[in-house]
């Protein structure tokens, strides 16, 4: 009985390091994945832009704009970092894990939108016909995306459910949208085409998307004029080595460079907290797990006190002795291990596919817990969970060096 429960143990505490893992792992790709399909991931604007929307415009015809789309791949160079410490004078050259993948160009201004009840203020991105709309497209619970016009701007215009619920708009109602240049205000009617749901409530709330032409109108720009330029990557782990490449060797002194996660520095952070989460349970599972294989340890010795005796009664060495007690500990924790990966995989797997676990959009960001299972923190976690296990049972099995033959086989 005592050794079942010890692999249940072990079975249990490895079952929920697996789904805390998938869980997290899959909980900050969604996040980043909308936040980076909703604004790319490097934003280039005129490096004297100032947060009250007093936009400048910049030219998107620009000859480095070019230089900055064929960037294929980059190979740069950092100190040699050995657990956590720096050695600067040591340096070991990389190779980014892809290029650019887009440049986009956008604009964001402020407007009032009404209708025959009611208004609200919201913030307008406009897009081009050559955006990647397979990202926003993900986001779509009902309509389309904007139908564009090759002569003229489109009137149409992508709305959030959270406005679209605010101000009781549908699909194909008709919206006015006010702004204001010059100290003038300025009208243009737009047709509601879609409505997405990104569940990030800080964007939903506030932005709505339309044809950049538009925009272009209502500043009276001309059209290779924009408020700035939105850079995708082939891989978001180059974020930081690509968009510091464009600043210092790509972009003229005027303008300015910044990755979308200094720029949204607070939910970035939040979601680096979830790593402490995922450490302290863990860390939690492990002791757990050692806690009840030390105690069946100890209980296996102590009820084995006559085989042991009799064992060292033949000429039998300690080492030798609590290396069987080791080996049957080895067997209970692959029999745990076991049991624990068909647990936790099974229900991860059960998740992915049927959604049974939700969430608090509001709070979460996320309708459903989401899961990504990654095979290398898996294999991780089921070779530490052996290695560290054993190591801490060696203590115990010191207790078999104080069992002599006589006081064991005196009661026999």
């Amino acid at each position: 009985m005592i050794i079942r429960i010890a692999i249940v143990s072990i079975a249990l505490s490895l079952s929920v390091m697996i789904l805390t893992t998938a869980i997290i792992a899959g909980f900050k790709k969604e996040i980043t994945d909308k936040i980076f399909g909703f604004w790319g991931h490097i934003h280039i604007t005129d490096s004297n832009v100032n947060r009250n929307f007093e936009i400048t415009p910049i030219n998107s015809d620009a000859a480095f704009y070019d230089e900055i789309r064929n960037i294929n791949g980059l190979t740069y160079e950092k100190p040699l970092k050995i657990l956590g410490y720096e050695w600067k004078d040591k340096v070991v050259s990389y190779e980014t894990k892809g290029g650019v993948s887009g440049v986009y160009p956008f604009i964001i201004m402020p407007a009032i939108m009404n209708t025959k009840e009611n208004f609200l203020g919201v913030l307008l991105k406009g897009v081009g016909q050559d955006y990647d709309w397979s990202k926003l497209d993900a986001f779509l619970v009902e309509g389309t995306g904007i139908q564009f016009k090759s002569d003229t701007a489109s009137a149409q215009i992508l709305v959030s459910k959270n406005i679209a619920d605010k101000l009781l708009l549908h699909i194909d109602d008709k919206v006015i949208l006010s702004f204001v240049r010059d100290q003038n205000r300025i009208k243009k009617r737009f047709t509601i085409c879609g409505i997405y749901n990104t569940g990030l409530e800080e964007y939903d709330r506030r932005f709505c998307v339309v044809d950049i032409k538009k925009l272009q109108e209502v500043l009276e720009w001309k059209e290779n004029q924009t408020q700035g330029m939105e850079v995708t990557l082939e891989n978001v782990n180059d974020l930081n080595e690509i968009s510091e490449y464009i600043y210092y060797e790509e972009l003229p002194a005027k303008l300015y460079a910044e990755t979308i996660r200094s720029k949204f520095p607070g939910i970035f952070e939040w979601l680096d907290l979830q790593d402490i989460n995922e450490t302290i349970i863990t860390i939690l599972m492990l002791i757990v797990a050692l806690i009840n294989m030390i105690t069946v340890l100890l209980i296996l010795i102590l009820e084995r006190t006559n085989m042991i005796g009799t064992l060292k009664a033949l000429g039998m060495n300690n080492w030798n002795i609590r290396k069987i007690f080791l080996y049957n500990a080895f067997y209970i924790i692959i029999m745990g291990l076991v049991f624990g990966n068909v647990i936790g995989l099974g229900v991860a797997f059960l998740q992915k596919k049927f959604h049974f676990i939700t969430l608090d959009e509001a709070s979460y960001y996320l309708s459903v817990a989401p899961i990504k299972i990654e095979w290398s923190s898996i294999l991780l976690l089921n070779i530490g969970t052996v290695v560290v296990t054993l190591i801490f049972l060696i203590l115990p099995t010191y207790l078999v060096t104080k069992i002599t033959p006589i006081k064991a086989l005196r009661f026999e």
